[in-house]
Parts: structure tokens; sequence; C-alpha cells
């Protein structure tokens, strides 16, 4: 079986960065790795993607996100990251099921109630063996996350860099909240240093978690 690692933070907190730049360091070092994200991760996700992160669609409501999540998600664990996972590779996948308890459940007010059974059922019981929260302030990440858009050249994938400040703040506290109740599964970083220094303590506290658990590829 494989090692199931998630990445987790607030819109502009780098984390997709570091996703592709731990991926980049652990193959150097022999692993299988199978970098993914979410929404997303495979065509029909992707679709359901589109829908979610279109400006278009900002009068949505809360409980037909929530769903659409769901479903995207469905589709790509069933696609993607258990069979990954069954072929002993490492799985490190931008955003998962604290991604929609902290904007759906902090951010949109959802009960936990109703956000739960829907994570089990799309999850099919599947949970990370690791998480790694990128921490920042929601000022700086908004601002990151909006320089961003601007400078892209394809879709404008930004219904949530439109919500309030107040927003980001309740999904920032979201995040915060999940990683003091599961200080075993989380890994926070400080998304306010320089790039390459943050690559540098999440890649060695990865490296000494996989050779715990036995990965490494003999």
């Amino acid at each position: 079986m494989g090692y199931f690692i998630t990445f987790e933070g607030i819109e502009g907190c780098g984390k997709t960065t570091q996703v592709r730049l731990l991926g980049e360091r652990l193959e150097a070092l022999g692993y299988r790795v199978v970098t993914t994200r979410e929404p997303g991760g495979c065509p029909i996700s992707d679709q359901i993607r589109s829908i979610l992160l279109d400006a278009g669609n900002r009068g949505m409501q809360p409980l037909t996100e929530l769903l659409l999540y769901a479903a995207a998600r469905a589709q790509h664990v069933a696609e993607v990251i258990r069979p990954a996972l069954e072929s002993g590779c490492v799985v490190l996948c931008d955003r998962f099921t604290d991604a929609t308890i902290a904007y759906q459940s902090f951010g949109r007010g959802i009960g936990r109630a109703t956000i739960d059974p829907l994570n089990t059922l799309a999850c099919q019981d599947l949970l990370p063996d690791l998480t790694i929260l990128i921490d920042c302030d929601a000022e700086v990440g908004l601002a990151r996350a909006r320089q961003r858009i601007e400078a892209a050249t394809g879709p404008r994938e930004e219904r949530f860099e439109l919500e309030s400040l107040e927003f980001h703040r309740r999904v920032r506290d979201g995040y915060l909240s999940l990683a003091e109740r599961e200080p075993g599964r989380f890994l926070r970083v400080n998304g306010n240093g320089a790039v390459a220094g943050i690559a540098d303590v999440i890649g060695e506290q990865v490296r000494q978690r996989l050779k715990a658990v036995n990965h490494a590829i003999q």
C-alpha cells in the first residue's frame, strides 16, 4: 500500500508550488509519485471543477457546491487516488476532505452532520496519512491569489478569490482548528517564508515519516 499526503491551506498560501517541489524531491529519492488535485484530477472531476471555480457561477447555493465537491471527489478517489495507493505510490493531493470542512463548514456554515457523511461516502473511508497545512494570514494569501489570477492566461478560476476577506479568515480558522484537533496527522508549516525554505522543511519531515513507515524503495 502506498502513502497518501494531502496539502491544505487558504487561497494563495503556496501549496500548489510545494506539491510540485515535494513530488520532484521524492522522485529524486526513488519514490513512485502521483501528483493530483481537487477539485479535479481526472476528466470527469475536471469538468466539475470548471463549474465550481467559474466566477460566473457566484449564485451557486452552498449545498449545490458541497454536492458537486463530493461528486468530483468520489470519481477522483475511485479513478486516481485509490489505484495509485494500491500500486504502492506516494500520492500528493492538492486539497482533500479537510478543504470541504474548512470551506463549506467554517466558510459557508454547513453543519458537519451534513458534510462528514458525504466525505465518508465519497472517499469510502480513505483518509490521508499526512496532511501538510501551509498557513498564512488571509490578507497575504488573498493578495497572492489575486496576483496569480491576473497573471494567468487560462480560465479565470476565481470564484473563491472573489469572496470577502472575512470568508477567507473563517476558512483559515477552520484549518487551524482541524490541525489542533489532529496533531498527529497534520504538519503545520509557516507559509510566509521563502519558497525554498518551506520546501526544505516539508521535504525533511516527509522523508522522515516515509522512512519510519518503511516506504522507501529497496
